[in-house]
């Protein structure tokens, strides 16, 4: 894959828009992963996914094409993440999620049609719960024990993203989890 993305670098440099396209293609669902996971919301994320492309474009010339481009992909998008963390203001949309209503968001409320299974709502309860507590991290713990756990991502390509030594991601991985356990078990 990295061959194809290097090729489409080349062409999006020459002008080719319908090459970055491709690229915005083959990398959309990860960075929206990774945004969602960082901001905690549905439309925050798009907003820093699509951010994190525009960047990515006007940037182009820049990256290096040595490199790994899913590598400086994430690293723009973690640093837009954080950027719309620290400025932060409260937004309420129908289809965010309802505090402790098990993963429900305020849309399916009004019209809930169907009766959700007990195993369902126990599960999503969980995943919401582990999310909650992982949102409350510090960002720099946050995005490593994201980077890390939920996007699998290897130690040496966090500290790429991050551009930190690797024994600082090691650190910010086992604070990060230290402070998780703490929270969750006095919750």
């Amino acid at each position: 894959m990295d061959t194809i993305v290097k090729r489409l670098i080349r062409e999006v440099r020459k002008g080719d828009q319908q090459a970055f396209a491709e690229i915005v293609e083959l990398y959309k669902d990860k960075v929206y992963q990774v945004a969602y996971r960082m901001v905690g919301n549905m439309h925050e994320a798009q907003d820093v996914a699509q951010e994190a492309f525009l960047r990515a474009y006007t940037n182009i010339d820049r990256f290096d094409i040595n490199r790994k481009f899913s590598t400086w992909l994430f690293r723009i998008a973690t640093n837009v993440a954080i950027d719309r963390l620290r400025k932060k203001k409260p937004d309420f949309h129908l289809q965010d999620e309802v505090q402790g209503a098990g993963g429900l968001t305020f849309e399916s409320q009004l019209a809930a049609d169907e009766e959700r299974l007990e195993d369902q709502v126990v599960t999503m309860e969980m995943q919401e719960w582990v999310q909650h507590e992982i949102n409350q991290l510090p960002p720099k713990y946050r995005t490593a024990i994201i980077l890390k756990y939920l996007e699998d991502l290897s130690i040496k390509e966090i500290s790429e993203i991050l551009d930190i030594p690797s024994s600082t991601v090691k650190t910010r991985i086992h604070r990060g989890r230290e402070a998780l356990r703490k929270r969750m078990r006095h919750v």
